[in-house]
């Protein structure tokens, strides 16, 4: 089995991409091989930011890896929290996932319209010449209130289209079929197999 390193040291994110990939791979994360840095996030896309972590780690350790950035978009919010989704309510300080969500409440309580998708963007880094980009989304709408206690982020309030339950309240196993981080891993697979 290949052993392939996810530049995250975010465990919830590891365990979405070992249930999603299965067999493809063998996911380490960056603790695995001792990459301890922390990696600052300052590009203004997914893209830049997922390469900006990729490419450090691959700099650094000389291990191909790829490595994602992934935010909610809300539409009445003109695309916001997009990349800034992980410190949306404390740019400098610690990610607080329930800060997030209260802030993001607090901004559409005067809005009709709650469609918002999430997006992932992997970057595989050192795996040839260039870098290789798998984008994926998942539609839906942010609920008026927190709901569920699975998942991370904004998961309590998302709830995607053709149901009526948040992905917290859904779990793993339907999350996994169609997150967007389903949908970039699954891109990913499909290219390397």
């Amino acid at each position: 089995m290949k052993k392939w390193v996810f530049a995250t040291n975010n465990q919830h994110k590891m365990v979405e991409a070992k249930q999603i990939l299965g067999s493809f791979a063998e996911i380490v994360s960056l603790n695995i091989i001792d990459f301890y840095d922390d990696i600052e996030e300052t590009a203004d896309s997914f893209e830049g930011n997922a390469l900006i972590k990729a490419k450090t780690v691959f700099d650094k350790t000389g291990f191909p890896c790829f490595a994602d950035d992934s935010g909610l978009c809300v539409l009445a919010l003109n695309g916001r929290p997009g990349v800034k989704s992980a410190r949306y309510a404390n740019e400098l300080g610690p990610v607080d996932h329930s800060l997030n969500n209260q802030k993001l409440l607090n901004e559409l309580q005067s809005q009709s319209d709650r469609s918002a998708f999430f997006v992932t963007v992997i970057c595989a880094y050192g795996f040839s010449e260039n870098p290789i980009y798998f984008r994926g989304e998942v539609h839906g709408q942010i609920a008026t209130d927190l709901s569920g206690a699975e998942g991370f982020g904004y998961d309590p309030l998302f709830i995607p289209q053709g149901y009526d339950k948040t992905f917290a309240e859904l779990g793993a196993i339907i999350k996994n079929s169609m997150s967007h981080r389903a949908n970039a891993l699954n891109k990913m697979k499909l290219h390397f197999s």
